[in-house]
């Protein structure tokens, strides 16, 4: 999804869907993040699709924790950190992730209902591995 550099850019759609393709063509691999609208070839090829999904206030804290983080330049962000974009993030995007998004996401992978798996930490994924690895 982003070029990584000393400037964050995303890729064009082109480049970003001829990435997907190679990636899960290889062996093994892992797709992290919130790419469900445009991530349904690796849904399709992957054996496990974890669903992590902590509350509301949990996702609060980590959006606040990384605009400090990424404003006091301890942390890179793909996208300018405003107290703008801390309101969206918190009050429009974050809210509208359980309503909206998630629906979404349960939608697309249903077809593969069978090997998602919701989580709430990710140390339920640790476990999962261990376990069934």
């Amino acid at each position: 999804m982003w070029e990584r550099g000393e400037v964050q850019r995303k890729f064009p759609p082109e480049t970003r869907d001829r990435l997907l393709r190679e990636a899960v063509g290889t062996e093994s691999w892992i797709i992290e993040g919130v790419h469900h609208k445009w991530g349904q070839e690796s849904f399709e090829r992957a054996d496990v699709i974890f669903i992590i999904s902590p509350n509301r206030l949990v996702r609060d804290v980590r959006i606040l924790r990384r605009f400090v983080r990424t404003r006091l330049g301890l942390e890179r962000a793909n996208y300018k950190q405003s107290f703008r974009n801390l309101r969206m993030m918190l009050l429009e995007w974050n809210k509208g992730f359980d309503r909206v998004s998630m629906n979404e996401i349960m939608g697309l992978t249903q077809p593969y209902a069978s090997k998602r798996v919701i989580v709430k930490k990710n140390v339920e994924i640790v476990r999962y591995i261990q376990n069934n690895g």
